[in-house]
């Protein structure tokens, strides 16, 4: 468990972290994430030539075999160097063609150094004990009581990412091709009529009996809409009492729940209690 800062000036205190202890080895290793960019240079259905990744060949060899993505979520993998075009740059094959305005990264772990300091303190022998020893204090400590401003690196403020939207062509058949396919597979798109047809410009007259009947249906149509409405009114006052029976029922269980845990709580206090009383008389 590690504390930040624990002074008696400060009456509270704050952990700043919690572990495990896995092995007793006094070398840790540190590492960071490291994204590596590139750009396709030449695509060749699912493989591409890849360049601004890696600085010469050696790093190719290297990462031979590591899992690659485009930002498109396209997933491949390092295959060769290849010698021409700029050094550092390699083959690659993809699940899928991918564009030349990809962008291809590569995830990587890189080792950090961490410096070797110590400070052996001896002050704490002294007469007062611990409140006569000064610890040094930390960066944030030290902004906060002077009252500097935070040193802010332009570069690691986030900003927003601005991609523009793709558009890709209509898909266009030959009618040499569509012709040979079958009707399903054919285009339906009509073009749109500048005049009116005739179909749509001629009036329909009912005579007498398709009056009556048309007239019957609208009643029966009115009727039933209507019952529905009503239906739906009364499942409606349904639903609201049955679900404040619902909350009712919904109370009286959380207090039972409550009181049982009440008294589980309360029995193990006692339990504990019982053992911690035995432990004393045995020590």
């Amino acid at each position: 468990m590690a504390i930040q800062r624990l002074t008696g000036n400060i009456p509270g205190f704050r952990i700043s972290a919690t572990g495990v202890v896995l092995e007793l080895d006094a070398s840790s290793k540190v590492v960071k994430k490291l994204k590596l960019v590139g750009t396709p240079t030449k695509i060749y259905k699912n493989t591409a030539f890849i360049s601004g990744m890696f600085n010469s060949d050696l790093e190719v060899s290297r990462f031979e075999g590591a899992s690659i993505r485009t930002v498109s979520g396209i997933r491949g993998q390092v295959k060769k160097s290849i010698r021409e075009g700029q050094p550092g740059s390699f083959r690659a094959t993809f699940e899928d063609k991918i564009l030349l305005s990809d962008i291809v990264f590569c995830r990587t772990w890189v080792p950090v150094e961490i410096k070797k300091y110590y400070n052996p303190v001896t002050s704490l022998l002294c007469g007062n004990g611990a409140e006569g020893w000064r610890a040094m204090k930390p960066k944030a400590q030290l902004h906060v009581e002077t009252e500097t401003p935070i040193e802010v690196n332009p570069d690691s403020i986030y900003k927003p990412i601005e991609r523009k939207e793709r558009k890709f062509n209509k898909l266009h058949v030959p009618k040499s091709i569509e012709s040979a396919l079958p009707f399903k597979s054919k285009h339906k798109d009509e073009t749109k009529r500048k005049k009116k047809s005739y179909a749509s410009k001629r009036a329909v007259v009912m005579d007498a009996a398709e009056k009556k009947k048309y007239t019957f249906l609208q009643a029966v149509n009115t009727i039933r809409n209507e019952k529905k409405a009503k239906r739906k009114e009364k499942n409606a006052e349904r639903r609201l009492v049955k679900s404040k029976e619902q909350a009712k029922k919904d109370e009286k269980l959380d207090a039972a729940r409550r009181a049982r845990k009440r008294q589980q709580h309360r029995a193990d206090g006692k339990l504990a209690a019982a053992r911690e009383r035995k432990r004393l008389r045995g020590s």
